[in-house]
């Protein structure tokens, strides 16, 4: 029941994202959807395959679990309900921005992440566009944060609701007018905002890592407010794979065990 109602609000969003796209594009994509489309949702398909005969409903039972045995300090200090889910949602999001840094930081998860950045267009499709390698050492990543916490089992599946329907959000190529992005990113992350960490430019690539709320980001001074180059201009992906044709799903499952390129 946890994976369909996750599925199903996943599934809402995206397809509510692309039609907003279609209605108000933020940019004009080069590369057409026939060309990147079936290489990142085949990449969501596999992964959600992978996690179904894997981890896919670790991330529940390891907090019903810690909740069962009393592990984990919320369960430790017996906090309030409310309180307990409003500490699970805020620690599991600034978990994620660690290992989202993590992942740009040290080599052998940058092999893993480089499949989601050489992307060279930028919408809903690219929140889905990762390796499922990396998905799986995240699900395991977020167990250890889980337990260590003592998070509340709901909590940890809307927190899963929350980080997939704000990744497809700040991924998406949407047209918010300016002002109202401004006011939006005091608090969440918008696609203008992450869409910045998609640049060509490195010390771009290495801010704004967050992925459902925008203060860590300010808070530990990663925060890169407009790029160099104009939002509906920018060059999008790496530099070292913009020379070349949009890389396939094979291609992509094979691109962490490849000779790194310089960035």
């Amino acid at each position: 029941m946890e994976t369909i109602i996750r599925l199903s609000v996943a599934l809402a969003i995206f397809f509510l994202m692309i039609a907003w796209e279609y209605a108000r594009p933020r940019r004009t994509l080069h590369i057409g959807r026939t060309q990147r489309w079936p290489t990142n949702l085949g990449l969501a398909a596999f992964n959600v395959l992978v996690m179904r005969f894997s981890l896919g409903s670790a991330a529940f039972f390891s907090a019903a679990a810690a909740a069962e045995h009393g592990y984990g300090i919320l369960n430790l200090v017996r906090a309030p309900e409310w309180l307990s889910v409003i500490v699970t949602l805020l620690l599991l999001d600034f978990a994620v921005y660690l290992q989202h840094i993590a992942t740009h930081k040290w080599a052998p998860l940058w092999r893993l992440h480089q499949v989601h950045h050489t992307d060279l267009e930028f919408d809903a499709t690219t929140a889905v566009r990762f390796h499922p390698l990396e998905i799986m050492i995240s699900m395991v990543y977020k167990v250890l944060w889980i337990v260590l916490i003592g998070a509340t089992p709901w909590a940890v599946i809307a927190f899963e609701i929350l980080l997939n329907g704000a990744a497809t959000f700040n991924h998406s190529n949407i047209n918010i007018p300016p002002a109202i992005d401004k006011k939006l990113r005091w608090m969440v992350i918008t696609p203008d905002m992450h869409r910045i960490h998609h640049s060509t430019f490195p010390v771009e690539t290495d801010s704004n890592y967050g992925f459902s709320f925008s203060f860590w980001d300010r808070l530990c001074d990663t925060y890169t407010e407009e790029p160099r180059q104009p939002q509906t201009s920018m060059d999008i992906g790496l530099t070292p794979f913009r020379d070349v044709r949009e890389l396939g799903f094979v291609e992509l499952l094979r691109l962490p065990f490849k000779a790194l390129r310089k960035r």
